[in-house]
Parts: C-alpha cells; sequence; structure tokens
C-alpha cells in the first residue's frame, strides 16, 4: 500500500511537469491566432473563478448567506468599492444572514 503512494507521487510530478514544458517545447512561434490568445488570456480568470465561487458558497452555514454576500460583493466592486471594503461587507452579510437563519 505504501508503495502507491509513491507512484500517485510521480505521476502527478510528471504530469505537472509535462504541462508546464510542453507548451515551451511545442510552440516556439508567436501565436497570432485572435481566437487562441484571447481563450489563453482568459485562463487564469476562468480558473481562479472555478475555485473560488464554490468556496463562497459552501464557507457558509447555509449557502444562501453565501449567495447573498456573493451578490453584494459584486454589486460593492460593481460601483467602484476596494478590496477591503468588498471582503469586509460581504463578511458582516454572511454575520447578519446566518443571525438570522
Amino acid at each position: 500500500m505504501k508503495h502507491n503512494i509513491y507512484v500517485y507521487m510521480i505521476i502527478m510530478a510528471a504530469v505537472t511537469y509535462l504541462i508546464r514544458v510542453l507548451p515551451l517545447t511545442l510552440i516556439r512561434k508567436e501565436i497570432k491566432n485572435n481566437f487562441v490568445r484571447s481563450f489563453l488570456y482568459y485562463v487564469p480568470y476562468v480558473t481562479l473563478s472555478v475555485m473560488t465561487f464554490p468556496a463562497i458558497i459552501e464557507a457558509t452555514n447555509s449557502p444562501a448567506a453565501g449567495v447573498v454576500a456573493f451578490i453584494v460583493a459584486i454589486l460593492l466592486a460593481w460601483f467602484g468599492a476596494g478590496l477591503l471594503q468588498v471582503s469586509v461587507l460581504a463578511c458582516v452579510t454572511v454575520y447578519i444572514i446566518e443571525l438570522f437563519l
């Protein structure tokens, strides 16, 4: 059983290494295709969103509090509030909603 852990770790290391090395070795010219360039531009944002959104919903006692706090945070950010203000007011929103639920 113990040797399986080392096999898994070696496979994970190889996959991680290949994901980083293959683009460097296979793509040597500048990418000129607008679709591919725009796709690659948005990959980090989509990845961050996919990891963050479920955590926002599941970090609270009730998913409704997480959803409402998320909406409040989006509205505050949309109207120009800073990161500290958005995060503090989202936390306060969760606190208030969970008091009443």
